[in-house]
C-alpha cells in the first residue's frame, strides 16, 4: 500500500472555512423550509414535514460523507435519496404558499439542504483522494464498464443470433469509450508511459541531428580467396600525358618553333582526354578475371583429388565406390566421377610394384 499523504496546516484551514458555509445553508435551508410550512399547516406539521425532507436528506448526507471518509463507494439508493427528497419537500413546500411569488420561494429553501449535503461529500471525497491516491467512485464505476464490456464482447463472440452479436458489438464500443474515465491515477500512469516514450523519441531525434559518421573506406579489390590484389606489375609504366588545356614546354631553338606549333594544334584538336586511363582499367579487368580463372582451376583440382583420394580408400576397405555414387558425393555427373576412377587406374598402373623373389633374397623392382 502507498504512504498517505496528510494534509498541510493550510489546507486543513482552507478545507474547514469551505465546509463551514456549506453546514450552515444546510440548516439554513431546514429552517427555512420549517418557517414556511408552519406558517401554513402548523408547528406540529412543519416538524414532522422538515425531519422528513431535511432531516432525512440529513442523514442520507452523513452517510454519504462517512462513507467517502473511509474510502469507499455510496449506494446508488443513497445519491438518489440526496435529490429525490428534498424534491419532494420542495413540492410539499410549494404547496403550502398563497401566491406564485411565494410558491418558487418555498420551492427553492429545501435544496438548501440537498446541495450541502453534496458539497460536503464531494469534497470529502476529494480529500480522501489526496490522501490515499485512489478514487473509491471512480474505480466502482470503472469496474463495473469493465464488467460490462466483458459481457458485450463474450456475447458478440459467441451468441447464436447474428442481431444479438451485432447489437453486443455496439455497445462493446461505446463502454471502451468510458474505460478509465475519472480514474485519476490511471490518467497518472498513462502520462507517465506518454512522457517515456516523448523523451525517447527525442534522444532519437538528437542523436540521429548531432552523430557525426564516418564516411565508408575504400575497399581494395581482392581476388577469389578475398586476399588484397598485388599492385599491377605494369601500371607505373603508363606515364599520364598533361591535357590539352595544359600547355606543353616549347622546344628550344627558331627552327622547330613552326614545327611545335603544328604538333600541339593537331593534339588539342584530336584528343581532350587522357589516352591512357580507359587501357588501365582494360588491364585491372583482365588481371582480375585471370585471378578469378587460377582460383576456379585450383578448386576444381583440389575437388579431383579428394575424390580420388575417396575412390582409393573405398577401394582398400573392399567397398568400391561406382562412378555415379562418386559423382553425386561431390556434386558432380556420373561422367566426371568415371574420369577421377580412371585417373586413379592410370597412376596405379603407372607406379612401379615391388615383389619378393625367393626367400633371402634382396627385393628388387619389378
Amino acid at each position: 500500500m502507498t504512504s498517505r499523504r496528510p494534509l498541510t496546516k493550510t489546507q486543513k484551514v482552507v478545507l474547514t472555512a469551505a465546509f463551514v458555509p456549506m453546514l450552515a445553508t444546510g440548516i439554513a435551508g431546514g429552517a427555512g423550509t420549517f418557517s414556511n410550512i408552519s406558517r401554513a399547516y402548523g408547528t406540529g406539521t412543519a416538524l414532522g414535514a422538515v425531519a422528513a425532507g431535511e432531516g432525512a436528506t440529513a442523514v442520507l448526507a452523513l452517510v454519504l460523507l462517512g462513507l467517502t471518509m473511509l474510502g469507499q463507494s455510496s449506494p446508488l439508493i443513497v445519491r438518489a435519496g440526496l435529490w429525490a427528497l428534498p424534491a419532494a419537500a420542495s413540492a410539499m413546500a410549494a404547496m403550502a404558499a398563497d401566491d406564485p411569488g411565494r410558491t418558487v420561494i418555498y420551492a427553492v429553501t429545501p435544496m438548501g439542504m440537498c446541495v450541502s449535503a453534496e458539497g460536503m461529500a464531494f469534497l470529502a471525497r476529494r480529500i480522501v483522494v489526496h490522501q490515499d491516491g485512489r478514487d473509491a467512485e471512480a474505480e466502482v464505476k470503472a469496474a463495473a464498464v469493465v464488467r460490462a464490456l466483458a459481457y458485450h464482447q463474450a456475447r458478440a463472440a459467441n451468441h447464436p443470433d447474428a442481431r444479438v452479436k451485432r447489437r453486443s458489438q455496439r455497445t462493446s464500443w461505446k463502454l471502451a469509450r468510458k474505460v478509465g474515465l475519472g480514474d485519476a491515477s490511471l490518467g497518472g500512469q498513462l502520462l507517465d508511459i506518454q512522457r517515456e516514450r516523448v523523451t525517447e523519441g527525442a534522444d532519437a531525434a538528437l542523436a540521429a541531428m548531432f552523430t557525426v559518421t564516418a564516411p565508408p573506406a575504400a575497399r581494395q579489390v581482392c581476388g577469389p580467396d578475398e586476399t588484397d590484389s598485388v599492385a599491377l606489375p605494369h601500371t607505373p609504366a603508363h606515364h599520364v600525358l598533361p591535357s590539352a588545356e595544359e600547355p606543353a614546354d616549347a622546344p628550344q631553338g627558331d627552327a622547330d618553333d613552326e614545327s611545335f606549333a603544328q604538333v600541339t594544334h593537331r593534339a588539342g584538336g584530336v584528343r581532350d582526354t587522357d589516352p591512357h586511363t580507359p587501357r588501365a582499367d582494360q588491364f585491372q579487368a583482365a588481371d582480375e578475371a585471370l585471378l578469378r580463372a587460377q582460383y576456379e582451376e585450383a578448386e576444381l583440382e583440389r575437388l579431383r583429388q579428394e575424390a580420388r583420394r575417396t575412390y582409393l580408400e573405398s577401394a582398400q576397405a573392399g567397398l568400391v565406390l561406382s562412378a555415379r555414387a562418386l559423382g553425386e558425393a561431390y556434386g558432380m555427373s556420373e561422367s566426371w566421377g568415371r574420369k577421377q576412377i580412371l585417373a586413379v587406374r592410370d597412376d596405379e598402373t603407372s607406379r612401379p610394384q615391388l615383389r619378393a623373389v625367393g626367400d633371402g633374397a634382396d627385393t628388387a623392382a619389378a
